[in-house]
């Protein structure tokens, strides 16, 4: 492996100019000369992207501007000495050691590590003390390359023109380098023991787990997960990191996310597989925070561990990728998460062209109430807002609403196909699974042609990820030749061979939908209030939604009752939580009342997902009431009939209901029915909360009971 630094590349106590666009432009020059990058002009302006986004200067006089760029042919360190000083943002001052990290776009995993390893060597005081004390470019090169542990040969033009008294002035440095590394490192370790004594005299550990990022991956996500774990070491708190950086690390497992108190994030991109920190308290800031002040954001963090109305991490609130599944898991496991995978964006989707389109059809029936089925295409025709050509002005707009939604709706199946493929394969597999997706519309395939297009475009475009390719050919793989074969392969199959059965089978679905009448309705909204109440938001509850949905776009009355019947008993689970709250508050927790005042709202917008806290606190209980409730929900508006365009939105688009006051009823009739067994099933086997604290008197009482009940 080739040295990243060399005498070439190193400026000592030089006036560099006053901006740190002159100082990277000097090394981005000094780069291109020694024959490291193509191109000066397209070198500086990935750097000065870079350095635009986010201050690269931290404290301690140091400046690690870095970037990735096509010009760069290896993997290069240039540094620099800048006598005066250059401001890079740092709180504390002007930078005087500069360091520019260039990476080519495809560097390879070894080299990015030594990159890394370097961006960590500076959060070292005695390392940026040996480099300002160095007086000749060969010692800098020296003292680097012994921090990346990187063996080189002497440099020879160097040794020529330098005294025998500097080089032995070089070894001593190097010398004192490491001798006082190997103090600070008993000092640090004598401090966290020093810390780890009062920590188990005052109690358990605290223990911290987390996540660092920035742009590019290079240096900051490093220097912050080194900067939080000597923060930590000092405060006597346990601590793991998971830096989500280029080199990769060490990745939290679910035991200690399971077991820490509280979360950091230090990012400057959205931290990948959020969704495990669930329930969390967390702190959140810009990556600079975690090298700057780590033991403000690490006591923060705990801040709000101790807060009962602190910050939490929400549920469903990261970026789900083929990431977050284990690479030993089972294919079950990871073809049921990139489903979920697929609900979950294809949802939006649904909601926004949904609604768009219920608006829509709202504005045609107000203007003309007996005018049946609106072509929007031919309300639309010749016509501009400004010139109507005499159409009434709420018609137009319904028809361009009509049409607006109609995009968003159809839009739904490739959306679902391409980001079940995104799960299995990530990006190489999103756009064989929308053009899958597309196929399967085109042959009347529905939800379950997008749901099998996904997982075909998915699977081939991970097949083909795992071959090791040439070099030259593997940076063509992900964007030219994965989606190629992969779009043949899915596109090709639905088209030719699975298309038909599937529009067989959504045919027959859809045709027996329509038939439904009577007590059968009443029984399919049993069933679908029994699937949203049972798992709030999982993958049943989901199956239920994508059911309701599939068939919305198709304007039936049969599917608008299906839809009405889902959102209705979606939103029954939370709400019915919020009122048990109420009706016996003394049952429950502070944080759980807190929870409960929160559910009200979450409830009413139709998101079930605002009752998890309390069936994760209490599955036993929660679950089967409200399943109950959900139920008794679903068939009461299966059997009045109350029908909903709008695929989404809770109360809040009951004026688009059909049959709204029975949509109140049913609503009101399933929390009711929800609270009430809850509150009944708490009592007879839950304890009693005063300011938090089960009462004893209750908790022996109840033991005593049931020691009765067993003799």
């Amino acid at each position: 492996m080739a040295s990243l630094i060399n005498t070439q590349l190193v400026s000592l106590d030089e006036n560099l100019g006053s901006s740190r666009f002159d100082v990277i432009r000097h090394l981005a020059e000094k780069i291109t000369a020694a024959g490291r990058a193509t191109d000066v002009e397209e070198l500086y302006a990935a750097a000065h992207a870079r350095e635009s986004k986010t201050d690269t200067g931290i404290p301690g006089g140091i400046a690690i501007p870095h970037c990735r760029s096509a010009a760069v042919t290896e993997p290069t360190l240039a540094m620099a000495r800048p006598n005066p000083g250059v401001d890079f943002g740092a709180k504390d001052g002007p930078a005087d050691l500069i360091f520019f990290i260039a990476a080519p776009e495809g560097a390879d995993q070894s080299h990015l590590k030594i990159l890394s390893t370097m961006a960590r060597s500076l959060m070292k005081k005695q390392f940026t003390t040996a480099l300002r004390e160095a007086s000749t470019e060969g010692e800098v090169v020296d003292l680097i390359n012994q921090a990346l542990g990187v063996k080189t040969e002497p440099h020879a033009a160097e040794a020529n023109a330098a005294s025998s008294a500097g080089a032995t002035a070089g070894a001593a440095s190097s010398v004192a380098v490491g001798s006082v590394a190997d103090s600070a490192a008993e000092t640090r370790e004598s401090s966290s023991e020093a810390a780890r004594a009062t920590g188990a005299q005052g109690g358990a550990r605290k223990k911290i787990v987390a996540v660092t990022s920035c742009p590019t991956g290079i240096a900051h996500t490093y220097m912050a997960a080194d900067g939080l774990k000597y923060a930590a070491e000092e405060l006597g708190y346990d601590y793991k990191v998971e830096p989500q950086g280029s080199a990769g690390g060490d990745k939290l497992t679910a035991a200690d996310i399971a077991e820490a108190d509280a979360v950091v994030f230090a990012v400057g991109v959205p931290v990948r597989d959020r969704e495990r920190f669930a329930g969390k308290p967390y702190v959140e800031g810009p990556v600079k925070r975690g090298i700057d002040d780590p033991k403000q954001m690490i006591q923060d963090a705990l801040a709000e561990a101790e807060n009962p109305n602190g910050k939490r991490v929400a549920a469903g609130s990261g970026i789900s990728s083929a990431e977050s599944v284990d690479e030993n898991a089972g294919w079950g496991t990871r073809i049921y998460k990139a489903l979920m995978t697929g609900v979950s964006y294809m949802i939006p989707f649904v909601a926004a062209g949904g609604i768009i389109l219920a608006i829509g059809f709202m504005l045609e029936a107000i203007t003309m109430p007996n005018l049946g089925q609106v072509d929007p295409a031919a309300v639309l025709e010749g016509k501009t807002l400004w010139n109507l050509q005499g159409t009434p002005m709420s018609l137009y707009l319904g028809a361009a609403l009509h049409t607006i939604g109609g995009f968003g709706l159809s839009l739904m199946v490739p959306a679902l196909a391409a980001y079940i493929a995104y799960g299995l394969a990530q990006r190489p597999g999103i756009a064989p699974g929308f053009i899958a997706g597309s196929v399967a519309v085109l042959t009347n395939g529905g939800f379950l042609g997008g749901i099998v297009a996904g997982l075909l475009a998915g699977l081939c475009a991970h097949w083909l990820s795992l071959p090791k390719m040439p070099r030259w050919l593997a940076s063509m793989m992900p964007v030219v030749v994965t989606p190629l074969i992969a779009t043949l392969f899915a596109g090709g199959l639905m088209f030719f061979v699975l298309g038909g059965p599937i529009a067989w089978i959504m045919n027959g679905l859809q045709g027996w939908l329509t038939s439904m009448s009577g007590t059968s309705a009443v029984l399919l909204g049993i069933i679908l209030g029994l699937m949203m109440g049972f798992d709030l938001g999982g993958p049943v509850n989901k199956a239920a939604y994508l059911f309701a949905t599939a068939g919305l776009s198709a304007g039936t009355e049969a599917n608008k009752q299906i839809m009405a019947a889902v959102i209705i008993a979606g939103m029954v689970p939370p709400l019915a939580m919020a009122l048990a709250t109420l009706i016996r508050p003394r049952l429950f927790s502070p944080m759980e009342r807190e929870n409960g005042k929160a559910a009200w709202l979450l409830g009413a917008s139709f998101i079930s997902e605002g009752a998890i806290p309390f069936a994760t606190a209490d599955p036993l209980r929660v679950i089967p009431s409200s399943m109950i409730g959900a139920a008794v929900a679903g068939a009461i508006s299966m059997g009045a009939g109350v029908a909903s365009p709008a695929p989404h939105g809770g109360v809040w688009v009951i004026a688009l209901m059909e049959n709204w006051p029975m949509f109140i009823v049913a609503v009101l009739a399933g929390t009711v029915v929800s609270a009430l067994t809850y509150v009944v099933l708490k009592s007879l086997t839950g304890a009693k909360h005063r300011d938090g604290v089960a009462t004893e008197a209750h908790d022996s009482k109840v033991a005593t009971e049931q020691a009765a009940v067993a003799r």
